[in-house]
Parts: C-alpha cells; sequence; structure tokens
C-alpha cells in the first residue's frame, strides 16, 4: 500500500482527476464530498477509490472523517484541498449567510484538514499539502467578494503553513487554476462563456488533467524543496 491521499470534493470535477492521477503515481487515494451520494458511487463504480462524506466546513465531523479513515485506510500523508463552493453576488446583495457559507467552507476547509492530519505528518516527517487557490483569489473578480476573499486567504495560508511545516519535511503549497473545463464553468452562458476565452491568451479553457498533473508533482517525493509556492495554472490569462 502506497502513501495515503485524501482529495476534498474529490468525486467530480477536478477532484476526481486529482484522485484519479495520485492512484496512477501509487497513491492509496480517498475522496471526500459533502451530499451528491449517486455521484460519489458512480464515481467508487468508476474508479474503485473510497468516498467519504463529510461537511469540510465542520470542524468536529472533519476531524471523525479523518479518523475513520486512518482506521479503515492508513495514516494520511497528502491532503488536497479541493473542496469549494460560490454564492456570487455583489456586495449590495450579498446576504451574510452568502459570505459565511463560502468562507467557512473554501477556507475554514483548509485549516480543518490541516489540522486534523499535520500532527501525524509530524510525526512521521513526511507530508503534502496541496491547496487549491484560483485566479480570482490573486485578480479578485467582480460579484466575488465571498470567494475571492477565501481563494486569497487560502494563499496566504499556504505560506504560513509551509514556514511551520518545512523543518518536519511537510510541503504546503497551492495551485490556482484559470477557468477550467468543468460542470461549473459549462453552466457560464455562452456569450459570456466567450468573453472569458478571449481574455486566455492560449485562447481556451483549461483541463482538469492540466490541474491535477500539478498536484501530482507538488505530492512527490522529487517536490521536497517546493513549499510556500502557489503555482499558477491559467493559460496566461494572470501572471503573477
Amino acid at each position: 500500500m502506497g502513501r495515503v491521499a485524501i482529495v476534498t470534493g474529490g468525486t467530480r470535477g477536478i477532484g476526481k482527476a486529482i484522485c484519479e492521477h495520485l492512484s496512477e503515481d501509487g497513491f492509496t487515494v480517498v475522496a471526500n464530498y459533502a451530499g451528491n451520494s449517486e455521484a460519489a458511487q458512480r464515481f467508487t463504480d468508476e474508479t474503485g477509490i473510497k468516498a467519504y462524506r463529510f461537511d469540510v466546513g465542520d470542524h468536529e465531523a472533519v476531524i471523525e472523517g479523518c479518523k475513520q479513515i486512518e482506521s479503515e485506510v492508513g495514516p494520511i500523508d497528502a491532503v488536497v484541498n479541493n473542496a469549494g463552493i460560490t454564492r456570487d453576488g455583489t456586495l449590495l446583495r450579498m446576504t451574510y449567510e452568502d459570505w459565511q457559507d463560502v468562507m467557512r467552507i473554501n477556507l475554514g476547509g483548509c485549516f480543518n484538514l490541516a489540522k486534523a492530519t499535520f500532527e501525524g505528518m509530524k510525526e512521521r516527517s513526511w507530508g503534502r499539502i496541496v491547496n487549491i487557490g484560483s485566479i480570482n483569489g490573486q485578480a479578485g473578480q467582480y460579484g466575488q467578494v465571498n470567494y475571492a476573499a477565501a481563494k486569497s486567504g487560502i494563499h496566504g495560508f499556504t505560506k504560513a503553513l509551509a514556514q511551520e511545516g518545512a523543518r518536519y519535511k511537510i510541503t504546503v503549497n497551492a495551485i490556482a487554476p484559470g477557468y477550467i473545463d468543468t460542470d461549473m464553468v459549462a453552466a457560464v452562458p455562452e456569450p459570456v462563456l466567450e468573453k472569458i476565452v478571449a481574455k486566455i491568451p492560449v485562447g481556451r479553457l483549461g483541463q482538469a488533467s492540466e490541474i491535477a498533473r500539478g498536484v501530482s508533482f507538488l505530492c512527490s517525493e522529487e517536490a521536497g524543496f517546493v513549499t510556500g509556492s502557489t503555482m499558477s495554472i491559467n493559460g496566461g490569462q494572470h501572471m503573477y
């Protein structure tokens, strides 16, 4: 059995691609999901990867979920914080609940998973934490003050935790995807999507597998000297 990796929000889209790539790299992978049990079952049937249901924004649920995974699968050596939601709207229209939900899940989830696994990584003198940020956390985006703030917070969280983990051979890095061809982006109206693609220098949307390959590298043995970094994978849309 290889090292164990958990990918939050791992049963669909970018998360699914990450799970598949890490499995190919020799990790024993488990996925986390929040609520779509049918999609999770299809994912497990298709990939053979176990999926565990818990809310990454619920601290106690994360602690218990990780304990269950470590009991059933093994110590968690790599964490990919991919789970995230959107509750878009301008500040004048955004409710406090819209703000709080995005911060709790997108940013709070990173804290909760790191808190649940960091001590074990320290004891074993090896660990990989990869946090999925966003181009909109780097450049901002109209109508996304909550999402942009949470993703920007992830980038800061990454740099700070990397300093704490380095002495224990725990690397902490982030990936900031641009616009990726997922179900979420596919739901964008065609005229709007055309305008988005027109701003991407390479002239297309990214693929989930391109994000997954970045994660695979950052989780590898070869990436032991890479920590506190943010890898931008956005087709040149924002050079940061």
